[in-house]
């Protein structure tokens, strides 16, 4: 069985993703910026308005990652998607949490989404390395 179809539904999958992500990305602005702005305060808007465009752009890194890798199937870019995915659950998740809950406790678990997101732009340079000398 060629694993072309795997690719491909793999490929599809994050694309997938990706979109569903961004979209989020930009109800969660919208949110912020209409119905939560008179509830939460400057500080807590401030959180949410990081979480959304952290999510925004690390959800456009996944769909083109996941272009790159329909052309050249590699694990790095694989990691890459995983990381931004990780990434925006621990990073803007936990900055959602901390504006809706005010638990600043939360913030403990952010720089972990930041670890994982920087992990995905390392294994996004290194796969694009390693694809240029292949």
């Amino acid at each position: 069985m060629s694993r072309a179809p795997v690719r491909r539904l793999e490929g599809d999958l994050l694309l997938a993703t990706g979109a569903i992500l961004a979209g989020a990305g930009v109800a969660a602005g919208a949110l912020g910026a209409h119905l939560l702005q008179q509830q939460l305060s400057p500080h807590e808007i401030d959180l949410w308005r990081t979480a959304a465009n952290y999510q925004m752009y690390h959800a456009l890194a996944i769909i083109i990652v996941a272009r790159i890798l329909s052309r050249h199937p590699t694990r790095l870019f694989r990691i890459s998607c995983g990381c931004f995915i990780v990434g925006i659950m621990l990073f803007s998740g936990s900055l959602y949490g901390a504006a809706l809950t005010g638990a600043d406790v939360l913030g403990v678990i952010t720089p972990l989404g930041g670890i994982a997101f920087l992990g995905g732009w390392v294994c996004l340079a290194a796969g694009i390395f390693r694809s240029d000398r292949t």
